[in-house]
């Protein structure tokens, strides 16, 4: 399975958020009501999670949903590296 950028990126802002208040993983996963593997390909950019998982994770991060996202910036940033 080939891994993007994007999504990439996306799982290191969760992991970062994650981790700057003080979250473990697994016990974030179980939280957030989803399991530690599932929720470990997401922090390394193996999967891409859904919109409800998104909104799930944004609200047990006490952050809005686009600060999981990349910002346009580093996106135009890997796009212009695909040239």
């Amino acid at each position: 399975m080939e891994k993007h950028k994007e999504i990439i990126m996306v799982g290191e802002n969760i992991r970062r958020l994650r981790e700057k208040r003080g979250y473990a993983q697994e016990a974030f996963a179980h939280h957030i009501e989803i399991g530690r593997a599932f929720y470990g390909r997401i922090e390394r950019g193996e999967m891409a999670p859904g919109a409800l998982t998104l909104i799930k994770i944004a609200k047990a991060l006490n952050v809005e949903v686009g600060e999981l996202f990349p910002s346009l910036w580093q996106l135009k940033k890997i796009s212009s590296e695909n040239l």
